[in-house]
């Protein structure tokens, strides 16, 4: 088990789940007092206790005292197939999924981060394609700034295996600087280091906090499927034994 999700699984699980609304995702954005970030779709008072609701339905939620909580605010996330660029990005850019999953792989075993955690920021920074770059000039799959690249040894930002080993280092380094505080090293890789010290938390830009919670539900939602497809190969063995 990889260190995002033993560390930090509690703040991934509780913001799993966005109500759809139109062409955005509409949540509610919940900082407690420990640090921690939920986003959830809606919450109900119950007296000194609220249930926090991970989807629209009413059989997914997290108890917490109303004492443990912070802030509130609403966040519209734009919808992952509206962000995707291109609608092919893997196939027309000549990295298969296998070649990118091993890419992946490869550099999450070497900082021990979990390979869909790498795999949801690669969707919310480039949509997967290799030669993306934004109009701020970030570059790659993982969209490294010139200069970040530099201090990171990457010297070609437009190879794969270059740009993604750059990038998750960075995102290593995030995550120690925050005590694997998932939602502020995503905050940092997306606004800069500076920018979360200044606030003392993810900054109030709606980009940055869109992207958390966008990076956040693609981890929850590849995070969710392998689960699945585990327990099924295990009652597909445990069904064949049987027989």
């Amino acid at each position: 088990m990889r260190r995002t999700r033993a560390a930090i699984g509690g703040w991934c699980i509780c913001s799993a789940f966005f109500a759809w609304h139109g062409c955005a995702w509409a949540a509610e954005h919940i900082t407690l007092k420990n640090g921690f970030d939920l986003i959830c779709d809606h919450r109900q008072i119950d007296g000194d206790r609220v249930r926090l609701y991970l989807d629209s339905g009413s059989m997914n939620f997290v108890d917490v005292g109303t004492n443990e909580i912070s802030g509130v605010e609403y966040v519209e996330v734009p919808s992952t197939k509206a962000d995707a660029v291109p609608e092919h990005p893997v196939a027309d850019a000549k990295l298969t999924p296998e070649a990118m999953h091993e890419l992946l792989s490869r550099a999450g075993e070497a900082h021990d981060l979990d390979v869909d955690l790498l795999a949801s920021v690669v969707r919310a920074e480039s949509g997967g394609n290799p030669h993306a770059v934004s109009r701020a000039g970030a570059q790659g799959l993982m969209q490294l700034m010139p200069k970040t690249a530099i201090d990171l040894g990457v010297n070609n930002t437009f190879a794969a295996d270059a740009n993604i080993n750059g990038g998750t280092a960075y995102l290593d380094a995030l995550l120690k600087k925050y005590h694997d505080n998932l939602a502020l090293a995503l905050a940092a890789y997306n606004a800069g280091p500076a920018a979360v010290d200044r606030w003392h938390g993810i900054p109030p830009y709606r980009e940055t906090r869109a992207y958390v919670a966008r990076v956040i539900h693609e981890f929850n939602r590849r995070y969710a499927a392998r689960m699945a497809a585990g327990s099924t190969a295990i009652a597909a063995r445990r069904g064949m034994g049987g027989q």
